[in-house]
């Protein structure tokens, strides 16, 4: 795989161009996990998701992260598909947490993979189910709706 600044473009846009499928998803989840923690977690539209999608792209170090894993996870495919079953979870978290941000909220775009992964079987490879899952992980770790990311940590010191 050789990655130049066209294949980053054109990884961005066929991500922008998800948001059809990624936004319905991330929307799956976040009912499904508002639901599990007995809270409401706003929807997600279709502007927020491209608008995070270029916020992420903005980031030329981890826009060319995001799209080396994007295309490697589009292209990968392993005959009988369960020995593929390790380097597309792992690359699918890897990308998921990616999006996420920083920690806490890599870790939770990592465990968010993990529970839309099992509910995200579309595809025609190995891979592309896990791209989904992570796309939508990731991007609903990292876009607003949840009432604890929305006020500051009550754990913050005030060293002044």
């Amino acid at each position: 795989m050789k990655l130049t600044y066209e294949q980053v473009v054109a990884e961005h846009e066929w991500i922008r161009g998800r948001d059809d499928r990624i936004v319905g998803l991330v929307n799956d989840v976040r009912d499904d996990l508002g639901d599990l923690f007995e809270t409401d977690v706003d929807h997600v539209t279709g502007d927020q998701y491209r608008d995070a999608v270029d916020t992420v792209f903005a980031d030329g170090d981890l826009a060319i992260n995001v799209a080396a894993i994007t295309a490697l996870l589009r292209d990968l495919d392993v005959e009988g598909d369960y020995p593929g079953f390790v380097v597309d979870e792992l690359l699918g978290r890897e990308l998921a947490g990616m999006i996420a941000g920083g920690q806490p909220l890599r870790l939770l775009g990592e465990a968010t993979f993990h529970y839309a992964d099992v509910h995200v079987h579309e595809g025609t490879g190995a891979g592309t189910d896990d791209l989904d899952a992570a796309l939508a992980a990731g991007f609903q770790t990292r876009l607003p709706g949840w009432d604890w990311t929305a006020s500051p940590s009550p754990f913050t010191i005030d060293t002044e």
